[in-house]
């Protein structure tokens, strides 16, 4: 049985995730993480599929 992983959506920011997790990346490379991470909801983040604040720049309202 796997962990429970919790993912908030933060008021007008990214999705944030805490647990233990894979990603897969369309090129099929794989990262797994532990811990707490932010992902990109607002689509502008130069460093896909991680949020890196743009939202602040866009005013991304989500």
């Amino acid at each position: 049985m796997s962990s429970l992983v919790e993912i908030k959506m933060l008021p007008n920011g990214p999705l944030h995730l805490e647990g233990d997790f894979k990603i897969v990346h369309p090129d099929g490379k794989t990262e797994e993480k532990s811990g707490a991470i932010h992902l990109c909801r607002c689509g502008h983040s130069n460093n896909k599929p991680y949020c890196d604040g743009s939202h602040h720049k866009v005013d991304f309202k989500g």
